[in-house]
């Protein structure tokens, strides 16, 4: 899909599908009648209800498991703000087709489909110190290319990224929607040390007073402080949700990238889930602005969707057990509350 303007695309985001309630009624419906005591196994139940609910299913799919990740460079690392050179963003790309990285092998023991994505790496962003990092005609491009990565009939889509310096621009998009300076939001990233980070805030600030004017438009904040693989994730994430496939975001960087969604409308994150939170500084901040509860908590600071595949393999234990486990009818157990005082079969 081509996007001609912000307002273009802006009607897109605000043009939003609802999910099938019947399908997540059926869901909870046999839920009650598992051999186990009603909510017992806690959000598990919930996540499959979640994904039938989105998916139009129950039970809900998980067989066409989709996990995309998009890689950018940002023209503000000129600024000395991530501890490795942009060309790593290439290397690692390289890596994913190679085999070599997490991702491939999180890919591989989740049953998920692996996409990597480039996205004009020869020709980084703007540095958004001194100007916008993208144009309104690159920006909706990398919106664009995202919107289309994401196939028709997936049963979920996890997404991801690769990118030198988009912590940087992850952290100046969440100050820019949500207030504070680059005291409040950046981190270490990829590592750097105490110079580099004060670095790094510094130059958050500078693009926060550059582009002031636009602060008040979640698309042109996107735009002008983002990476074409933030905007790719942005449009994949839209696409996700105007074809009602659920999503799971990975990291600090995932869900900035979506955050100018949720600003242009609140609900437009509610066929998406939080893989984890990771240990970049500011993601549980953000992940709380969005209302998103994380998955896991596994100190992950890697990127390139590796938390969000991780968390696929949660969903399929909720669906495994929801599919699998035997009613009480099926087993022959009583699904009656025993009198006060005498044993419970089930319990």
């Amino acid at each position: 899909m081509n996007f001609t303007s912000f307002a273009d695309l802006r009607a897109a985001c605000l043009d939003l599908p609802g999910g099938h309630p019947a399908a997540s009624a059926a869901v909870a419906q046999r839920e009650g009648h598992l051999t186990k005591p009603p909510g017992s196994l806690g959000r598990l139940e919930e996540l499959v209800a979640f994904i039938a609910h989105w998916q139009g299913h129950a039970p809900p799919r998980l067989e066409g498991a989709e996990i995309i990740v998009f890689a950018g460079n940002h023209g503000v690392t000129a600024q000395g703000v991530s501890a490795y050179p942009a060309e790593v963003t290439a290397q690692m790309v390289a890596n994913f087709a190679h085999g070599g990285a997490a991702i491939n092998q999180l890919a591989r023991a989740g049953g998920a489909r692996l996409n990597v994505i480039s996205l004009s790496l020869d020709n980084p962003t703007a540095d958004f110190t001194l100007a916008p990092a993208m144009t309104e005609a690159e920006f909706l491009a990398a919106v664009a290319a995202g919107y289309g990565a994401v196939p028709a009939g997936a049963d979920v889509v996890i997404l991801g990224e690769m990118g030198i310096g988009n912590t940087s621009a992850a952290a100046a998009i969440a100050a820019a929607l949500f207030g504070g300076r680059g005291a409040r939001w950046a981190g270490r990233g990829t590592g750097v040390d105490d110079d580099g980070l004060a670095r790094k805030r510094l130059a958050i600030d500078r693009a926060l007073d550059r582009h002031a004017a636009l602060l008040n438009e979640p698309l042109k904040v996107a735009a002008a402080l983002g990476g074409r693989e933030l905007a790719a994730i942005l449009g994949a994430t839209l696409a996700a949700r105007r074809q009602n496939i659920p999503v799971i975001l990975d990291g600090f960087v995932c869900t900035a990238a979506v955050a100018p969604l949720y600003k242009l409308r609140t609900d437009t994150l509610a066929h998406a889930l939080a893989g984890h939170v990771s240990a970049e500084a500011g993601h549980r901040m953000l992940l709380d602005e969005l209302r998103l509860k994380p998955l896991l908590d596994l100190n992950m600071r890697l990127g390139e969707a590796s938390g969000a595949a991780v968390a696929l393999s949660i969903l399929r234990a909720a669906l495994a057990c929801h599919t699998g486990m035997a009613t009480f009818a099926e087993a022959g157990v009583s699904d009656k509350p025993a009198d006060e005082g005498t044993e419970k079969k089930v319990g």
